[in-house]
């Protein structure tokens, strides 16, 4: 680090946990965060800030007014604009010595593969479950750790995804996608505007821990917010080991072969 730099982090290198070698991982990281709105504003802000060295913005979505109610990474001059290029904006007004990639589209099949494979760590910012699904098998394929956040309503949850560990689960072991989950957006629930920050900033700070090597990830946890009570609840999730996504090979044979021999009634 040069001398702009130990001034501009001095009070994260002041940490003993975090100090000089913790900053450096920081700055030698790549993050990918897919959705730049609610979630990913404060999260995309938190890590520029932080002096995470390698940002990846992926959003394919425009810049709105509905959206300055929450989406602080954004402005009303900015409207019509691709939220990737508001974000980066607005970070490098932050940190300008920071790298930033943009992808102004919806990451899907190899185009996201090949990102969650370059990354050090996802945040999944975004609004929608089979993206979701789709960010989490390939994590789980390229053993990327994946912090995920979620919001509607007056309600919020964050989680991390880290099969490093070989005991942790990943986000389909919680939620399968053959669940009948229902699916809700902001657009048409509505969302409490500093519910977002809150579940944002949580999901930078699990990023921020993991990259440095700090105290204990929300691995194995889901933690959920009712922002009515302030009330928050925790919640021990396991992995499954017939997990479609990250079980055993093992296990998933005994499934194949017990769905192969089942007559249907």
């Amino acid at each position: 680090m040069n001398d702009q730099q130990l001034l501009r982090y001095s009070r994260h290198i002041l940490l003993d946990d975090i100090d000089v070698d913790g900053q450096e991982r920081l700055l030698a990281a790549r993050v990918l965060i897919v959705g730049v709105g609610g979630l990913g504003s404060p999260a995309a802000l938190y890590l520029a800030s932080a002096g995470v060295g390698h940002l990846v913005l992926a959003d394919d979505d425009d810049v709105d007014l509905t959206n300055l109610q929450r989406q602080i990474l954004h402005t009303t001059e900015r409207i019509g604009q691709p939220k990737v290029a508001s974000g980066r904006t607005a970070l490098h007004a932050i940190n300008p010595d920071i790298h930033i990639d943009i992808l102004p589209l919806r990451l899907a099949g190899d185009a996201l593969s090949e990102q969650v494979a370059a990354a050090d760590l996802v945040l999944d910012c975004c609004d929608n479950f089979a993206t979701r699904h789709a960010i989490n098998a390939a994590c789980v394929q390229h053993g990327t750790p994946l912090v995920s956040g979620a919001a509607i309503r007056f309600d919020g949850q964050i989680s991390v995804f880290d099969l490093r560990d070989a005991d942790a689960p990943c986000y389909h072991c919680l939620f399968p996608d053959e669940a009948d989950v229902e699916e809700m957006r902001c657009a048409t629930m509505g969302v409490f505007a500093p519910l977002v920050g809150i579940i944002g900033a949580m999901q930078a700070a699990e990023a921020l821990k993991l990259i440095a090597g700090v105290g204990k990830s929300l691995s194995g946890r889901l933690l959920m917010l009712d922002a009515r009570s302030m009330q928050w609840h925790s919640v021990r999730v396991k992995r499954d080991p017939h997990c479609a996504v990250c079980g055993t090979p093992a296990a998933k044979v005994i499934d194949a072969t017990n769905t192969a021999g089942t007559e249907p009634t």
